[in-house]
């Protein structure tokens, strides 16, 4: 692989939250907080907002993948009730959910194809995280969690229900939201959730696999298929309203504090 310049993101750059590497075309995002299983926090959305914000045109494939046992584990809930004790009416929320929308769409329009390398739990989140990316492998032992509805909370996440919906059906979504049950990556695979399911020792290759054909595409032309697979499916979403996430989410959780507090 001919390496080519780099424009801000050298070999190793670790912010905040992620770990950034770059070879060549090629861009690895880290999610870099194992401690706290790679949680989304305000502060992990502003860095992925930079990277991507800043991204190189001459990256042509982004990995998006998560350091330590888990890809994610989902949304700070304890961030959630921070956001609520300073604002009542959900405007903490509201921005978190705003930011969220904003880095799932930054990944599914990103002129690079992007890939996702999930092992261990990727859940609510964590799976809206991964379910942005063009390409998704897992390892074997990979399970998957949409647990809001038991948390009180709706499916409203940087469009995950929409993007769910497209990809997966109708139907099967509706029974994995409203049970919340985990499934295996056996499953996601069935559900077209991942599209490759390897040994969690061979999840770098299978990554490899789709990277070495992609970054000999001529890049115009790659840029240009890119585009047309994303207008195409978002003309499929033609009802999509998750423009509304995080005033939904904003106001199911201002609502649930307000009735804790006067019970």
């Amino acid at each position: 692989m001919t390496a080519l310049p780099l424009k801000s993101l050298p070999a190793g750059v670790i912010r905040q939250t992620l770990r950034t590497r770059r070879d060549g075309p090629v861009l690895t995002v880290e999610l870099n907080t194992p401690e706290q299983g790679n949680a989304v926090t305000d502060a992990l959305l502003d860095d992925l907002l930079a990277v991507l914000q800043d991204q190189d045109p001459a990256v042509r494939v982004l990995v998006l993948a998560g350091n330590g046992d888990d890809f994610c584990l989902g949304g700070d809930r304890g961030e959630f009730t921070r956001h609520l004790a300073h604002d009542p009416t959900g405007g903490g929320i509201r921005t978190s959910g705003n930011k969220a929308r904003r880095v799932c769409d930054a990944l599914t329009a990103n002129p690079a194809v992007t890939i996702a390398r999930v092992q261990g739990k990727a859940i609510g989140a964590g799976l809206a995280l991964a379910l942005a990316c063009d390409l998704r492998v897992g390892s074997v032992d990979a399970t998957f969690r949409l647990p809001e509805l038991a948390l009180g909370l709706p499916t409203a996440w940087g469009g995950l229900l929409p993007r769910l919906i497209s990809e997966v059906g109708a139907a099967r979504v509706r029974e994995l939201v409203l049970t919340g049950r985990a499934f295996s990556a056996e499953e996601a695979h069935y559900l077209s959730i991942l599209q490759r399911v390897v040994p969690t020792h061979e999840l770098d290759a299978a990554v490899a696999d789709w990277v070495r054909p992609i970054v000999r595409r001529p890049p115009a032309a790659l840029r240009v298929t890119k585009t047309l697979l994303h207008s195409l499916s978002a003309a499929s979403r033609m009802a999509d309203v998750s423009a509304l996430d995080a005033e939904l989410l904003a106001a199911v959780l201002a609502e649930s504090q307000h009735a804790r507090g006067g019970s």
